[in-house]
């Protein structure tokens, strides 16, 4: 296989010519997160990347994990096919160094070795599940530089699949921000989904969003609790399909566009407006939305539940989007950017 898993001891021997993307070597980025798949495929240049390729689907891991403490085997099966497609764009892209890592599915499942074991067998991929923290680290290094410039603390939050975590950061030492605090609850858009979601009728999903609120409300009363008071201008950046997926209803996008939402800032109001809304909404009315659509038009709500506690513990005026993450943090790290 052509492509290292961990970063070699020593620079790697010169290959021969084989391709296009040959005369600079290629790094990789794969997070496996409890919803989505996604790769990216970079070679450096200038103080950053150049993404050469990229790959993302839903594949639902943790799909029933609340329930059975186990990823299922169909969640297996569809996670597996994603890795094989990601595997041959390693190959076929001649990846040198790449890292490869699992959140919060694989750190909650009873079988998260067994699924780790059997992903590398079959595809070659090895999966590094990786902590709370590192998750958060990773995620700040990936998109703090869309946060608005200010002297005050800033909040990054990275709504995933089955947690989110909450990051506080100084921007004013140098040009890596200091994490301050952190807090990673175990709540994401399936997890909340799956438990407090659902409702019949308008009055019954308003209640369902209503318990997901709460209960997530509880889960961030510790790091709420430790936040700074009377800060004057409180700056926020978010990182998450449902941020983009928000943005990209308050743009009134006719299909999804990355140049348009990433580095977006929106007025906070907006986005509890969007979430009011879709919250009265059935999934089949939310599925019609052209940037929602079947794939994400369960899960979105609870997304919503999440980001209105959070600008409820953080009431920024605005709100910077991110459609860049986990993935960029690895590449930066795997090029030698130093630690947040």
């Amino acid at each position: 296989m052509p492509y290292r898993q961990e970063p070699p001891a020593r620079p790697a021997p010169a290959r021969p010519q084989r391709g296009r993307w040959s005369d600079a070597q290629a790094f990789a980025a794969l997070d496996l997160g409890t919803n989505n798949c996604r790769l990216l495929i970079a070679r450096p240049q200038g103080d950053g990347f150049a993404v050469i390729d990229a790959f993302s689907r839903i594949v639902r891991l943790g799909e029933g994990l609340a329930a059975t403490g186990r990823l299922s085997d169909a969640a297996i099966e569809r996670t597996i096919a994603a890795l094989r497609v990601c595997s041959d764009k390693l190959k076929r892209r001649n990846v040198t160094l790449a890292r490869s890592v699992a959140t919060e599915a694989c750190r909650r499942a009873a079988n998260g070795p067994e699924f780790i074991a059997r992903a590398y067998a079959e595809t070659g991929i090895h999966l590094d599940i990786i902590s709370a923290e590192e998750e958060a680290r990773l995620a700040v290094l990936g998109c703090h530089a869309l946060i608005e410039p200010g002297d005050d603390p800033a909040l990054i939050f990275d709504i995933g699949g089955g947690s989110t975590e909450l990051v506080l950061i100084d921007t004013t030492r140098g040009a890596m921000p200091r994490v301050l605090d952190w807090h990673s609850a175990p709540w994401g858009v399936v997890s909340l989904t799956e438990h407090a979601g659902g409702g019949e009728g308008e009055d019954g999903r308003l209640v369902a969003y209503e318990r997901m609120r709460g209960i997530v409300a509880d889960s961030f009363a510790d790091f709420a609790a430790r936040l700074p008071k009377n800060v004057a201008r409180p700056r926020l950046l978010g990182t998450s399909g449902t941020v983009t997926t928000l943005g990209s209803v308050h743009l009134g996008l006719s299909h999804y566009d990355r140049a348009q939402v990433d580095g977006l800032i929106v007025p906070s109001d907006s986005m509890r407006r969007i979430s009011e809304d879709l919250s009265r909404k059935s999934v089949r009315e939310r599925a019609q939305l052209a940037c929602i659509g079947t794939e994400r038009a369960d899960l979105v709500v609870a997304g919503c539940a999440i980001l209105e506690t959070i600008l409820d513990l953080w009431p920024a005026e605005r709100l910077g989007i991110a459609d860049r993450g986990i993935r960029e943090g690895i590449l930066r790290r795997l090029m030698g950017s130093p630690r947040p």
